[in-house]
This record gives structure tokens, sequence and C-alpha cells, in this order.
């Protein structure tokens, strides 16, 4: 029997029970920052199904391993998830974790327990073939991504000097193969007016006013922006989330502005021309020299269920990766070896911990998770069982892929 016949065999046969670590996962409430009970469980079953190794990182990641070879493939799920919104917009408990008709519901489902699910699979997989090659494989559990997408694999890379050659994350791809997403950038614009009487305005100059044209400056600056020179990831965006006009009272010209900055970056975008066009479209808007926008990124400093001290900007580099390169081409082989016909080649609509592994560090990788884009961060969030036995056979054969192995046959 080939590998692939042999793990397609096993993938099959731990349906129902990829639906129930699922189920298990969700039943946990996991809210970013306050991930440690899941990760606990998820420890306790990859310690059960035998992994060569499992520990908890400084902050607070569950990283199992399997094999010891000298290469690195390291496969990623966060494990937080967003918050459940109006309860009233849910027809099912959302941490459940009900199994029904073909599929299994709650928050996180989708994004994305579903994917840590399937990897748990894959690792049991992988010690029943006992896996000896080139790779050791580190399925990593991470914190804190719904807050701030990447920071966990900053932190691994550069504090715990965990590096892999190649990656892949499990986030929804409707089990497509994705190689590249946009970045992304939080900024935070100031304006400042001169404070009057409300009842003589015209002795003031109103900062509400300067921010009104701001942010209308905002939409045109979200209507000039070009994709990418490919047309891959598509084009960049801008868009105003929040306003805040202060004053010295509620009857008197406000003097100051706060513009929250939702900025996605496509190829060839990063963070200083992102600043440099805000600061350019503002000022122009306001009729003011750019001296007089202050624009700056703010950083994410909340600490974790670890509570170590760890912080970054809010900055997620873009990142693609060519069709033809080695990694893209070892994910279609391992599909292929399984189905027996190509993968749909795609990205990524949102952003992912790969911000830090590709776009920062510029390691190789992939994206192939169960579940559904959409319906991430959505009430009534489900996945399709049918996914999780995809996604557990294809990270189980991905090793055996990247090494020339597929259609080989087994012990």
């Amino acid at each position: 029997m080939s590998v692939q016949e042999m793990i397609l065999k096993k993938a099959e046969g731990y349906r129902d029970e990829a639906a129930r670590v699922l189920s298990d996962l969700i039943r946990l409430k996991s809210y970013s920052s306050a991930e440690k009970d899941v990760c606990l469980r998820i420890k306790e079953m990859c310690e059960q199904y035998g992994f060569d190794e499992v520990r908890i990182d400084g902050l607070g990641s569950v990283i199992a391993r399997v094999g010891s070879g000298p290469k690195k493939l390291a496969i990623d799920a966060h494990i937080d998830t967003v918050e459940v919104g109006d309860p009233a917009q849910w027809q099912k408990d959302p941490f459940s974790g009900e199994i029904s008709d073909g599929f299994v519901y709650g928050r996180g489902a989708s994004d994305q327990k579903g994917g840590a699910a399937s990897m748990i699979t894959a690792g049991r997989i992988l010690k029943e073939l006992g896996y000896d090659g080139e790779y050791s494989v580190y399925f990593t559990f991470t914190v804190m991504e719904e807050d701030c997408d990447g920071m966990c694999w900053k932190y691994l890379i550069e504090e715990e000097g965990l590096k892999p050659d190649f990656a892949v994350s499990t986030e929804p791809t409707s089990c497509r193969l994705y190689r590249g997403h946009r970045g992304r950038m939080e900024m935070v614009a100031r304006l400042k007016g001169v404070s009057a009487h409300g009842s003589a305005p015209e002795r003031g100059e109103s900062a509400a006013y300067k921010a009104a044209r701001a942010a209308l400056a905002m939409e045109q600056l979200n209507s000039d922006l070009k994709p990418d020179e490919d047309n891959f990831l598509g084009k960049g965006t801008i868009v105003v989330s929040q306003i805040d006009v202060k004053g010295p009272s509620q009857c008197a010209v406000p003097d100051q502005a706060m513009l929250y900055l939702d900025r996605r970056l496509t190829w060839g975008e990063d963070k200083e021309l992102a600043i440099s066009q805000v600061k350019e479209y503002m000022a122009r808007a306001i009729g003011e020299d750019e001296s007089a926008v202050s624009v700056s990124m703010p950083r994410y400093e909340k600490r974790g269920w670890k509570e170590a001290d760890y912080s970054q900007e809010l900055y997620f580099p873009t990142w693609k990766i060519p069709e033809e390169h080695e990694i893209v081409q070892a994910g279609r082989r391992a599909y292929e070896a399984l189905w027996g016909k190509s993968p749909v080649i795609d990205k990524w609509t949102f952003s992912t911990n790969l911000v830090a592994v590709t776009g920062r560090h510029k390691i190789p990788a992939i994206g192939f998770g169960p579940g559904d884009e959409n319906q991430a961060h959505a009430p009534n969030e489900k996945t399709r069982v049918e996914d999780l036995v995809i996604c557990s056979a294809f990270y189980a054969m991905l090793p055996y892929a990247l090494e020339g192995q597929e259609g080989k046959g087994g012990a």
C-alpha cells in the first residue's frame, strides 16, 4: 500500500474523532489572551497521541513535534477566537460544538480551531506511520492572533529560535492551496484646531471639520490605490474605523481630532508609503502643510495568559510566494497524490500569522485549511467534517511530498 493510500485510510478512519476533537476545542472558550484552558487541552491531546515533544512556549502557544529530521516544517493554527457578538443572531449555542448534518458548529469552528483539530489528527497519523524522514514537523497552536496576527510567530522565531524551513497556515481556505495575502497596518492620525466659545465659532478653528475633510480624503485615497503588478493580491485599501473629537467643553469649538485607520497593503506597499500617503491626502484636504498632520502606528502591548511582557507595532507585512516555488509545488504534489487532481491555487482576503513567518521573516509558506473564509467572525460559524478529513490527510502527506516520497510504498 502506498503512503498516500495509508494516509487516506487513516484520515477517513479518524473522521468522527476529528469532529469530536474540534467539538471539544469549541466548547473551551478561548478569546485572545485568555486561551489557557484550550492550550492545556491541546497539550493533553498531543501527549495522549504520542507526539515526540509537547511544550508550551513563553507566550503561551503549544508547540508539538513529530519526527526528528534536520529540516523543519511548521504547521500552524491560532487557537484564540473573536467574541460572539450579538447572541440573538446565533441559532445554536456558540460554544456547544454541536456535530450534525456533516458540520461542526460554534465559535472558532472555521476560524480556526478546525485547522487545529486537523493538525492533531495529522500528527497522530504521522506517529502511527512511524514517520522518520527529513523533517521535524512542528505543529504550532498559537495564541493572540485575533488581537495581533503574527506576534506569536515573531516571538517563536526571535525569542525561542524556532525558524522553520517551510510553514503552512491552516486558516480556512475551503481546502484550496493559498500562496499569499495582503498585509495590513493600523494608524492614528491627529489634527489640531483652535478652541473658541460655541456661541462664536468663527473665532476658532474646528478640528471636527478638519477631521470630516480628512475622512473624505481617505475615501478618495482608497479609490486611488492600485493593485499589485500581476493583480494577484489586488489593490490595497484604507478605511477610517474610528473618529474622536475633543474640546474644552460641549459648548466649544473642538481643538483636537483623532482618526483611526485600517490600511490593507498589497505587494509593493509598506508602512513608510502608507504613512506618507495619509499625510499627503489629509494635508491637501485641510489646506495645510503635511507637518499639520501627525500619523503614527500604535503598539499592541496586551499581556497574554502567561503574563509575558511582549509587544510589537501594529504593522503586518504583505507576502506572496511564486506558484513555481518548492513549497507550493510540494503542496500541489501532495494534493494530487491524495486525490488525483490539482488543487485550486488562490489567496486569502484577510490576514494570518504568515505576516510574521513570511512577510517579516521571509520563510516560504502556503495556506491550506478546513472551512470557509466567509465564516470567520460571523454568527452561526460552522465547518464541514469532510474538510477535517481532507486537511488531516494533506498535512500528513506534505512532509512526504517535500521529500519526493509520494507514490512510494509504505510499511
